[in-house]
């Protein structure tokens, strides 16, 4: 097994890939150490999947799920998990239910089915249920329901759904922000959380002290992550950036897809901005702006060198060109 394999996968199924799950099993020890010892990460192995709990020590935009485009998508999830908790494994159930369910249990507005939008966004999640195991399709197809509500499609519990959300030591109720939940103030993990899943760390203010923590073990971390991954560490100023030097890990920046090519772009004219002093760096190099100044800077490099990007993001309108650029 590789590291990559548990940081690639949500969840992996016995189901959807033996070999993979029984490599992991039998090979597990090697990666303990770096679990237990500077992620204290929570792994999971049971008879049907084994999940690595990846928590984020900064949880970040891009670190939610990609499936999903709304806020009305995750919370359809969450009634989703609660639905599930009183299904047992091979229990089935039919859309229908799971519709009414939800329409009882969203409180932020009445649920109108016969809104082709708001079924798009069951089936979103729906499909991404299937995806990580928690129902399985028995019969009937979740797309013929987006252009018919009185469609219905029968699916099953697998059991796995009580195992998709974190259990925390601390009650929601007594929580002000997730910072609460998490409990965390162990740098160690905090910075190797960081290195692992954020693509750069910076030195910002409030969070000096993990910077000044990967100045002092730069070696041993390097080793950690030479040793399980082999990535390579490089040490700035301000940041410190993960270099992967294989090609395990399949979503990475910069890729091959156009809105990786057109952040690049962007970027290339912050730094000929700051060149020509038109934007004002800062010590710790960044450059700030209003999020309003940040979207009338990156329509006015689409407007003035679009050309160079791909015809998709040329022709989507402005709003959808800066939600695009924004989550990349």
């Amino acid at each position: 097994m590789r590291f990559t394999d548990l940081l690639e996968n949500y969840i992996i199924l016995k189901d959807n890939d033996k070999e993979l799950y029984y490599d992991i099993k039998d090979n597990i020890n090697d990666y303990m150490n770096m679990i237990k010892e500077y992620l204290s990460y929570k792994l999971i192995i049971k008879d049907n999947f084994i999940k690595l709990e990846k928590v984020p020590a900064n949880p970040q935009g891009f670190m939610g799920i990609k499936e999903f485009d709304s806020i009305k998508e995750y919370v359809f999830f969450m009634i989703l998990l609660i639905f599930l908790e009183d299904k047992n494994n091979e229990e089935q159930f039919i859309l229908s239910n799971l519709t009414e369910y939800i329409k009882q249990n969203y409180s932020e507005e009445k649920i109108d089915w016969t809104k082709q939008k708001n079924r798009r966004c069951l089936i979103n999640v729906i499909k991404f249920a299937i995806d990580i195991g928690i129902i399985k399709r028995n019969d009937g197809d979740e797309e013929l329901y987006s252009k018919d509500e009185t469609r219905d499609v029968l699916y099953e519990s697998t059991g796995i759904s009580r195992y998709i959300l974190r259990s925390f030591d601390n009650e929601l109720d007594n929580a002000n922000s997730y910072k609460d939940l998490l409990n965390e103030e162990n740098t160690k993990y905090n910075v190797y959380r960081n290195l692992l899943l954020n693509p750069v760390v910076y030195n910002k203010i409030g969070v000096e002290h993990e910077y000044d923590y990967i100045v002092r073990n730069k070696n041993e971390i390097k080793d950690v992550f030479e040793e399980n991954l082999e990535w390579d560490i490089h040490l700035y100023k301000n940041a410190i950036i993960p270099i992967i030097t294989n090609n395990e890990v399949k979503d990475v920046f910069p890729n091959k897809k156009g809105e990786s090519a057109a952040v690049l772009f962007i970027n290339k004219e912050v730094r000929r901005n700051i060149n020509s002093g038109n934007l004002k760096k800062e010590d710790n190099d960044t450059v700030v702006m209003s999020n309003s100044e940040f979207d009338e800077f990156i329509i006015e490099v689409r407007r003035t060198h679009g050309h160079g990007f791909t015809k998709t993001l040329r022709d989507v309108s402005e709003q959808v060109f800066i939600n695009i650029i924004s989550k990349n």
